[in-house]
């Protein structure tokens, strides 16, 4: 039976690179803790409007575009400071 040693997110990575080819980016956004928080956000604001009397729909839409932006500024700025990996680079074969 193989042993799990490395975290499924590695794998996920690792897989779209051999789909793709390399990525010269950050993490996925699928993978980070960030998207996940704003998805929770989401759905609290939106369920809240649904069950509250005080929060109308018009700013509950607001507040979900002020989430979204604000994700969106997030990874801007973590892409913003990645570094940039030439195009010929290879990756070294795994042992």
């Amino acid at each position: 039976m193989a042993t799990r040693t490395e975290a499924p997110g590695y794998r996920a990575e690792e897989w779209g690179e051999r789909a793709t080819g390399l990525h010269d980016e950050t993490k996925w956004s699928l993978l980070t803790t960030e998207f996940w928080a704003m998805v929770a956000l989401i759905i609290a604001i939106l369920i809240a409007a649904a069950v509250s009397d005080s929060l109308g729909d018009i700013r509950a839409w607001t507040l979900v575009t002020a989430v979204g932006t604000g994700y969106i500024v997030s990874r801007g700025i973590a892409k913003a400071g990645s570094r940039h990996r030439a195009a010929t680079q290879t990756r070294a074969p795994r042992s």
